[in-house]
This record gives structure tokens, sequence and C-alpha cells, in this order.
């Protein structure tokens, strides 16, 4: 159903000025109307907007003149103010008039009245041959939206009924905008001439003067604000170090992901370091591939383990864990079902958005051949199919169905992905690629919005055998850790596009490895030895730990790894006998037990016979095939043989410049003496060949950061 804009109706519904009744018929109407919800949108957060201003103007405290003034030139100085108040008055009264033009319009064309009934002063120049009319101009008002006083958003009438909250997509203002022109004093109004448009321009179209007498609607060249941020990170509790007498097992998931990297390098790359929580070490570390050996035979993967000493705690050595994933050549790949399910909500519009989502998806496109098969599902509002599933040689027609897509509405996510998943399963390739690629801020606002029960919706999906990568975009509207975690649900990866190049990485030169899933709930279990170890820390991986009755439950779901892909695990260790330098010597001892006596978990380092293996930990993994529900064991011992940094292979000299540079951003208690020169010099040692460039981007990048400020909090 199509809403009328100009019904006063609907930006009363918008204001929360409705009755219960009339407010849920209202919801209904403007659910199916995309045009609709943008208004409603654009009205609520405009609202918002000089509501959160006027109660931050609150909160300042009153200006105080350190010189005394006599009390007869206070008046005449309040006097004279009084006019300057009026006329910011009428300015805010100004901006109102403009949020509630569709109410304004509906009221028998008062505004064309009132322009007639009270024209501007006008001076008149004759000659014979031609008459000249000019207006006198009227004063210019300039509000700067993010730091002047305006009026609370429109007030609620007393008697009215509540309405139920509903909220929709929005969008957002430039800090300084040119308001409407006030005659403050002469008017009482909006100062415009001509009538006014028969449809109400979008609650942040401004007015602004642009010759005499003459008036024109300018859109804010920024849609996003800055200082309106609304981008959300979970919070990263970094694993601490931990006893290897009394807890000898580190369990964790593997993670391909490398989102964190590439948000991190926008935030640096646009001057400012970034919010501790949006920094994922073990994400940063994978974003770079290394030169591990290739699998034996059929295996999927290889396991790699070297160890040196810990370049920011020379006391502590350092152990990296190493996977590589099979390669499979471009011609070898089997057919792909893919799904681009494109969220082109309101919040999709700017530059580094939409705009780059399809100029990312034609670069996958000119890679899909015949044997591949495309479809577009879109979703804001609601969700439709833009393309039904297409040969991959059908270019042209794909590139089409791309061009023709805008961005506007609200963002129901979850309706985009019941069609997506279900566009999928319809044109199933059996061992074949079965994929959806879901491109969005992630700001998910209408329909399932609840996190958890999105979680729910695409772990369910993905045991029909369709597996899920997300592309996240955008600035401050990110919601990263949703992303995260339905790429991780969904069996797939994560990864962010903060220009297209990154999109050439991820879906070109890697396009084998987001694609094509070599292995499955893939899990790592390492085993310390407590006569070579007193402690341990896993160097990121927070929120892919794992119980240790979790690895041999294959119940439990884990990471997947792609094609090529390399994976690489850190951990911090301190030798046997470190005594007062060990970090978990210092936690106290758990209590003895009462109704058990201590079995070989509750042993102390003194009971550890010395004289015992020699090696420091085995390494166990766990892995499914891609179509598998039973998994496979691999297992690997290392022995360390004491190596300094200096002799370290430059890949794991690199790896642990990466996993220092994380640290540095997070400001980690357990940096310990590194620094971001110490990171460039690591970093240029461990550079190697480098044939895309990437760590010489790196570098780039710790030199950025070493001139940048912390952000506060």
């Amino acid at each position: 159903m199509k809403i009328n804009l100009d019904d006063p109706n609907l930006t009363a519904f918008a204001l929360g000025e409705l009755s219960a009744t009339d407010h849920a018929v209202m919801e209904k109407e403007v659910a199916s109307d995309p045009e609709a919800q943008s208004f409603v949108a654009e009205t609520q957060q405009f609202a918002r907007l000089l509501k959160s201003e006027y109660d931050a103007d609150r909160q300042r405290p009153p200006v105080r003149s350190e010189n005394i003034v006599r009390m007869e030139e206070q008046r005449r100085l309040w006097s004279s103010t009084q006019w300057g108040s009026l006329a910011a008055a009428l300015a805010i009264f100004a901006v109102l008039g403009v949020l509630a033009v569709s109410t304004i319009q509906r009221e028998a064309g008062m505004v064309d009245k009132r322009i007639a009934d009270n024209p501007k002063p006008t001076t008149q120049r004759e000659s014979a041959s031609e008459t000249t009319v000019e207006a006198e101009p009227a004063p210019t008002i300039e509000m700067e939206v993010a730091q002047q006083p305006v009026a609370p958003s429109v007030p609620v009438a007393p008697n009215a009924t509540p309405a139920p909250s509903t909220t929709y997509d929005f969008m957002e203002v430039k800090p300084k905008v040119a308001m409407d022109s006030v005659a403050a004093g002469k008017t009482g109004g909006l100062a415009a001439s001509g009538p006014m448009p028969s449809k109400p321009a979008p609650m942040m179209r401004m007015l602004r003067q642009s010759g005499p007498g003459e008036m024109m609607e300018v859109d804010p060249p920024s849609r996003y604000r800055q200082d309106f941020n609304t981008a959300t990170y979970d919070k990263v509790e970094e694993n601490p170090f931990l006893p290897a007498a009394t807890n000898p097992l580190s369990t964790f998931s593997i993670d391909v992901d490398t989102a964190s990297y590439s948000n991190v390098r926008r935030f640096i790359n646009n001057g400012s370091l970034p919010p501790k929580d949006a920094v994922r070490v073990e994400e940063m570390i994978n974003y770079f591939s290394y030169d591990y050996r290739e699998p034996e035979g059929d295996k999927p993967f290889s396991i790699d383990l070297d160890s040196t000493a810990c370049p920011w705690d020379t006391s502590h050595r350092l152990l990296r864990i190493g996977l590589k994933a099979r390669e499979v050549a471009n011609e070898k790949r089997p057919a792909s079902n893919l799904v681009f399910l494109l969220d082109v909500s309101g919040s999709m519009t700017p530059a580094e958005r939409l705009p780059l989502v399809k100029q990312a998806m034609r670069l996958l496109v000119d890679k899909l051949s015949e044997k591949d098969r495309v479809a577009i599902v879109i979703y804001a509002g609601g969700s439709g199919l833009a393309l039904k599933s297409t040969s991959g040689n059908e270019k042209e027609k794909i590139l089409r169905a791309l061009e023709d897509l805008k961005a506007g509405g609200s963002t129901n996510g979850a309706e985009g992905i019941e069609l997506a998943y279900k566009v999928a399963a319809d044109n199933f390739i059996k061992g074949g690629v079965n994929r959806v690629i879901l491109a969005t801020d992630g700001d998910f606002n209408i329909g399932v919005t609840n996190q958890g029960d999105l979680i729910r919706l695409i772990e369910e999906k993905a045991k029909g055998g369709v597996f899920l990568s997300v592309l996240g975009v955008g600035t401050d509207n990110l919601k990263d850790s949703t992303m995260q975690k339905l790429a991780d649900k969904g069996n797939g990866n994560y990864a962010y596009l903060d220009s297209l190049d990154e999109a050439r990485k991820v879906l070109v030169q890697q396009i084998n490895g987001t694609l094509m899933t070599i292995a499955k709930d893939v899990k790592i279990q390492v085993e310390f030895n407590p006569a070579r170890v007193a402690s341990y820390r896993l160097i990121g991986y927070e929120k892919r730990m794992l119980r240790k009755e979790d690895f041999n439950n294959d119940k439990v779901d884990a990471g997947e790894i792609g094609a090529g892909h390399t994976v690489t695990a850190l951990y911090e260790v301190v030798p046997a006998g470190a005594g007062a330098t060990d970090p978990a010597a210092s936690v106290p001892p758990v209590d003895s037990l009462k109704y058990q006596s201590p079995g070989p978990a509750a042993a102390t380092t003194a009971q550890v016979d010395p004289k015992g293996s020699p090696e420091m930990v085995t390494v166990k993994l766990r892995h499914k095939k891609p179509d598998g529900e039973t998994s496979e064991l691999t297992e690997r011992s290392f022995t360390d043989n004491g190596s300094k940094f200096e002799n370290a292979a430059p890949d794991l000299k690199f790896a642990a410049a990466v996993a220092e540079f994380g640290m540095l951003l997070r400001d980690s208690q357990f940096k310990g003496k590194g620094t971001f020169g110490a990171v460039i010099e690591w970093a240029q040692e461990g550079k190697g060949q480098d044939k895309a460039g990437y760590r010489a981007g790196f570098i780039e990048l710790a030199r950025k950061a070493q001139t940048l400020k912390p952000r506060e909090g």
C-alpha cells in the first residue's frame, strides 16, 4: 500500500503522537512502503538529534565573566541580547517547521497565504526600458547542528496515549548546514518565496537562500556524521597466563577471518587509532599468508611448529602453530552456486557502502564461468529477488542487475537471509560450492533483530550445506560483532572492505579460499608439558576459546579453512623454573577439594619430573570434510631448541611484529617492552619477498600509527 507522504498522521506516527490503536494501524501500512519508512526514519532521527543537542546544551556550565559590569550596562546588554535570542528561537522553530512540513502543507495553503499577505520589503528601480525588483535580503541563519543549542524534539500531548516504540533506519546530517532564512522579528516565520513543493522533501534536506527572493533545496554533502557513531564491537577480554601444571590443555577453534585488520587500517588511514575492541589480534596476524609446507597426499592441510625468544620479553618463548590448506587451481574449482545477499537499506547509500559492494561484486562476476551460477537477493524494508539464478557466462545480465540496485528503506536482514538460503537450496549443486555472500553494514533493525535469534537462524540454515561469507562495509554504522558471529555460525568467513583493493584481494586474488571450504569444524588442542613450561598465554582467539571437553565432541561447531588459506596461532610461553618472572605465579592457588582427593590435574610444578619428556607441547587437530559429520584426528609434538629471535625465520619475525602491533593498539597489559619502532624493525626483518605488497603496507601502517595519539577510553 502506498502512503501519502503529505498525510499529517505519518509525521505524528514518527514522533509517537498517535494513540496506540492508530499507531498499530499506521505501523502496518508503513511496513509495506519503503518510501514511507525512509520518511519516518529521517523524521525520527532529526527529532532525536534536536533533543540530544538540547540536552547537551543544558549540561554545559554557564559562562562566567571575569569583568564586573554595571547594572545599567547589564540591562542594555540584556535588551540587545533579547532580540538575538528571539532570532535564534525563530531559527529553531524554522527547523521544526521543516520537520513538520507535511503537516503545514495540508493546512489549506497557509504558508502560501502568509507569503502573499506579508511580502518582503522591496525597492523598485524603473526606467524606460526595464523595471527591476530587488528583494531586501533577509538575514541568513547558519545553525551549527553539532554545537548550537536547539529545542527538544516535538513534545507529546499530555493526554496522548503512549505509542509503542518503532525505530527505522535513519540518515544523519553534516555538522554544519545552512538553514532557512528568517527575518527575525519581521515575518515571524519561514522566509520563502513562491509556492511550497507539493510533496515534502526528505527531513534531512534543508532550505537555503540562493538568491534574492529565491530558495533552493540542498542535500548535505555527507549524510553520516562521525559524531553520531553507532558502530558496535564486542568487548575483548585478553587471554591470561595459565599455569601448565593445573591447566595443561588449551583448546580453541581456528579463525581465518581478516576483518579486524582492514578495519584497523581504515581507522589509522583516517587519522585515528581504532577502538580497543575493534582490534582482534588473531585476525590481524591471519590477514597475511605465511610460507608453510604444502599438505602431503590427500590431506586437507599441513601443520608447522616452531619457536623463538619472545621479542617483547626475552625471558619468555614464542611458540608458533601454522596450518596450510591445500591449494586448488582455478580450473579445478568445482561449480559454484552463489547467492549475493545485498543490503540496499538507506544506511548503505554512501560511496563506501553499496557503491563499493557493487564494484566488489563486479570483480567477482568477472572471475566466474559458465559452470557457475549467480542470483541476487536484496533486502531493505522487505526482501526481493533482483536476479534469479543465472549462468556465470551471462555477465552483462548479472552486471545490469547490479547496476540497477539503489539504496533506500529500513533493514529487514532476517527476511533477506531466509530468501537467500531458499534460492541457494533451490539451485543446490551437489559436490559444488554452495554459498551465500552477505554484504552489509550489519544494521538489522526490522524483523528479527535480536542477535541470538539471527545466529540461531544462520546455524539452522548452515545445516543444509550452504555456507556463508560476510563482507562488511561502512564506518559509523558498522555492526562488527553481529557480522562476526553470523560468519562464524554460517560456516564461513568475515572480511571488511575498506577499499576496492581489499575487495580485489578477497574476491579475486583469494577467490578459492573465500568460496571453497577444504575443512570445517577445525579445532586445535595444545597440551603443554609442565616439566618444560611454567605457564602460557594464547595471543588472540578470545572469541574462539573452547572447553577441553569440546575437542572430541563432534556436535560442537568450530572454524572453517578455505583452499590455500594459512592459519597462524601464537603462544607466549614462560619456561619452567621462571620463578617470580612467571605472571601466573601471582595468581592465588585454588583451595583444596573437600569431597575428592586431588587428581593429576591438581599437580604442582614441584611434583613434575624435570627429567621427563623433552617435548614442549603436543598439538592435536580435529577437522571434518566439508560434507562430513565425523571428525578426523591429526597429532604432532614439538621440542623447543632455544633459538634466539635474531635467528628466527622471517615469517615468524613478521608474525611477532603484527601480534605486538595489535597489543600496542589495544594498550595490552601483555605488550611488554615492545614499541611501534620495534614493530617496524621486526616487520622489516620479516618482510621477505612480499610479492603482493601487503607486508610493506603493514610497515607503512605502523609508521602512521606511531604518530597518532591513543583514543580516549
